[in-house]
């Protein structure tokens, strides 16, 4: 092992190899959950980017042999509310003439499909669009989800029933059989897989 890759003095006890291994593993969930907050890819991958760290920092706080990924989605959210508490200060978007400015139009079927998916998903309330990416996209229980949120898992249940039924009817769907064959929307939307 080669010194750069040696735990130096003040290492946690607990960031070693296989909490790196691990660490590293659960970038691909923690970009797509950090996305789902943000939704601006600089934004989060400084969240993944903090969350890491904080993570790597606090490893021996981490209990081996539970989820990490719930671990890591715990603190990649608290981070994000304290983002969230700083940035209120910051001029927003509230017209979206900025955003407007930054898309492009659809050039296929499925990219309009998805587009108007994001727009309805966009127009959940923050708790409830939360709470179906967890269960819906990130595969969390919803126990699982419950703990990342600090919820109840009746609280996180319906939240996500809620989004589910507001998502059907703003993409003017009867229900789940009318889901194309898109894997993250049938999760979504709790249809079974396509």
């Amino acid at each position: 092992m080669n010194a750069a890759m040696q735990s130096p003095v003040g290492t946690p006890r607990g960031a070693d190899d296989e909490m790196r291994n691990l660490l590293l593993g659960a970038i691909p969930a923690l970009r797509a959950f950090a996305f789902s907050l943000t939704y601006d890819l600089d934004r989060s991958d400084d969240l993944v980017q903090d969350t890491l760290v904080r993570a790597w920092t606090k490893a021996d706080s981490f209990t081996r042999g539970t989820n990490l990924t719930a671990w890591l989605f715990t603190i990649l959210r608290n981070l994000f509310y304290s983002e969230q508490r700083k940035r209120k200060r910051e001029v927003e978007d509230a017209d979206g003439a900025l955003a407007g400015r930054l898309t492009s139009l659809p050039e296929q079927e499925i990219r309009v499909e998805m587009l108007e998916f994001q727009e309805a998903l966009n127009t959940l309330p923050f708790s409830q669009r939360e709470a179906l990416v967890l269960v819906g996209a990130q595969n969390f229980t919803y126990e699982e989800a419950a703990e990342i949120c600090g919820v109840a898992v009746g609280t996180m249940k319906s939240r996500v029933s809620r989004a589910r039924g507001r998502l059907i009817e703003s993409l003017g769907m009867n229900g789940t059989d009318d889901i194309g064959a898109d894997a993250f929307t049938r999760a979504a939307l709790g249809a079974p897989p396509g």
